[in-house]
C-alpha cells in the first residue's frame, strides 16, 4: 500500500514539480531583468499647430506602435499632408505604459519627413535611478 501511495506522489507530485522547476528556470532566466511593459497608445497628432484635428494618427501609431516595448516613428511625408514652407508641421504622441505611466513626445515644427519620434516603456535602470 505505501509503494503504491509513493508511486502516486511520485508521478502526480514529485514529476509535475521537476517539470515545472525546469521550464520555471527557463522563465526566471528569460524574465532575469525587469518585466516588459507594453505601449499603449493615447493619442497621436501630426500638424496640431497648422489646424490639423487631435488624434488624425492616433489609429496608424496605434498600428505601429501599441504592444511594444520601444517603437521607432518616422515622421510621414508629404503622401500624409507633410510640413510646407507655409506652415511647418508639429507631432505629437501620448501613450501609457501598461496603463499605468502616462508619456508624451513630440517633434518641433521644424522637423523634417523621415525624422523620428522614439517612444518607449523601458524603465530607466542608469545612475540616480
Amino acid at each position: 500500500m505505501e509503494t503504491s501511495r509513493r508511486g502516486r506522489i511520485f508521478l502526480s507530485g514529485i514529476l509535475p514539480a521537476v517539470l515545472a522547476l525546469a521550464s520555471g528556470v527557463f522563465v526566471v532566466s528569460a524574465n532575469a531583468d525587469a518585466p516588459m511593459r507594453a505601449i499603449t497608445i493615447v493619442s497621436g497628432t501630426y500638424g496640431g499647430n497648422c489646424g490639423a484635428p487631435p488624434g488624425n494618427l492616433t489609429r496608424e501609431l496605434e498600428r505601429h506602435c501599441n504592444g511594444r516595448e520601444t517603437c521607432d516613428y518616422p515622421l510621414p511625408g508629404l503622401h500624409k499632408g507633410g510640413t510646407t514652407l507655409a506652415c511647418p508641421r508639429d507631432f505629437h504622441a501620448e501613450w501609457h505604459c501598461d496603463h499605468a505611466d502616462f508619456h508624451t513626445a513630440a517633434l518641433g515644427p521644424g522637423a523634417k519627413s523621415g525624422d523620428t519620434l522614439v517612444l518607449g516603456c523601458v524603465e530607466s535602470r542608469g545612475a540616480g535611478k
